[in-house]
Order: C-alpha cells, then structure tokens, then sequence
C-alpha cells in the first residue's frame, strides 16, 4: 500500500482508532514517510495527540508545551459565548491547538467551526494579545499536563447557527457580570476585561 493510501485509510478511522495505534505500529509508518507526510499525519491525528503518541511510555509523562488560539465570540448584547466542555465539565472559550504549518488565525478559523458551527473570516478576528506563563498549565483527566501559549482574539462578526461538537455538553452566551462558577479559562476572560477596560480610556 502506496504511503498516500495508507494516510487516506488513517483519515478515515474513527478518532478514537486513530489515537490507539500502538507505537511500534506508528513508528514504522513515520520511518517510510517524507517530511510532508509525517505533517500531513500529524494533522490528521492532531499535533499534541501525535506528539504524545512518538513518545511511547513517557507520552503521559512529558510535560508539553502547546500552542494555539482562543476566542472572545460577542453577541449583540455584549455577552460571551462559553463552551461547557465534556472532558471536565468546566465552561471554557471556543479554540484548541495550532497544527503544523498552521497560521494561528487559521486555527482560530478552523476551531470555532468544528466547535461551534459558526462561521468566520480573518477579517473577523481582533487580536487581543498573547497569554502564556503559568496560568496557561492545564492538567486534563488522563494526567496529561501542558502549558498554552495562547493567541487571544475578539470576534463580533459571524454566520450560522450555532452547534455544539463532540468536545462540548452545551454552548451559551453569558454576561460577563455572570459568569458560570467552574470556569476553564479564567485567565483568558481577565485579559479581555482588561483588554475592553483599556479600550474605553484611549
């Protein structure tokens, strides 16, 4: 089977399949691929997932470093659409992780799609600024710890109706004077504050 074919067989397997290929398995597949398609499969299987997965028996040990984007989604009445998240059951912004070769406002793009349904353009996004250090440390269920470098951006523009994926239990807009409890993203929704607060004094 021709490398093509067997990244077009991968491409197709349930998510899950995709993320319990055995290592050994993995490892000889990596060794027949060209640079391209070693990128090609990671965005297939999803960076960090991809990197923790070349890691063996250390890939819930190492502590990874993980870029990506989030976004402020404001609606007409100056709320904040929040995603009550099934992996932790805590309500956090829409974004996820930079793939290879991605311009983070491509990420930004392509994750507020696949989690929310809606629509938006580059020309959509006001960037906010650049959230990383401790606060970015995330520590999901399995154990897995990463620290975020985050690209912050703002959007008030968008189409389509929203809809929640696999990775959320619900989706709702929320004043940012009454904010849900058990928040995933804390940090971030303090910089847009201070970010909006700023704005009014230029």
């Amino acid at each position: 089977m021709k490398n093509k074919e067997i990244l077009e067989k991968i491409k197709k397997m349930p998510s899950t399949e995709r993320r319990n290929i055995k290592q050994e398995d993995l490892m000889k597949l990596i060794n027949l691929l060209t640079v391209e398609e070693i990128v090609e499969l990671s965005n297939i299987i999803g960076y960090p997932v991809f990197t923790r997965m070349c890691m063996g028996p250390l890939q819930h040990k190492f502590v990874l470093l993980q870029d990506g984007a989030a976004a402020i989604i404001v609606n007409d009445k100056d709320e904040i659409l929040l995603q009550s998240r099934a992996d932790n059951e805590k309500w956090g912004l829409p974004g996820g992780c930079q793939e290879l070769g991605e311009r983070l406002e491509d990420t930004m793009i392509r994750e507020v799609k696949e989690e929310t349904n809606l629509t938006i353009t580059e020309e959509n996004l006001e960037f906010v600024t650049i959230v990383s250090g401790n606060t970015r440390k995330n520590v999901y269920p399995n154990g897995d710890v990463v620290y975020n470098n985050t690209a912050l951006f703002c959007v008030k523009n968008y189409q389509g109706e929203i809809e929640k994926d696999y990775e959320s239990k619900e989706l709702k807009f929320f004043a940012l004077n009454h904010l849900p409890k058990k928040q995933n993203d804390p940090d971030l929704i303090e910089v847009y504050k201070n970010w909006l607060q700023n704005k009014k004094q230029i």
